[in-house]
């Protein structure tokens, strides 16, 4: 995914929320799913604004600023 902003925190969109940008989406619901023991894909079905790219980017992103605090 190109380098641009993955996660928007904007007052205007969802209160503030962390969304995946240009949409709605908590990245909170992607976890919720994923804990909850849900596929990707079927995250994907239920929000088809977020791209694969997104997502799995995030994910990195994540799994990143994570490790490097470790």
């Amino acid at each position: 995914m190109k380098k641009r902003a993955i996660v928007v925190v904007d007052p205007e969109i969802m209160s503030g929320t962390p969304c995946f940008a240009g949409t709605r989406v908590p990245v909170r619901s992607l976890l919720d799913y994923l804990e909850g023991g849900d596929t990707l894909d079927e995250f994907l079905e239920q929000f088809p604004t977020v791209s694969r790219q997104q997502a799995i980017a995030f994910l990195e992103q994540a799994s990143k600023e994570l490790l490097a605090t470790a």
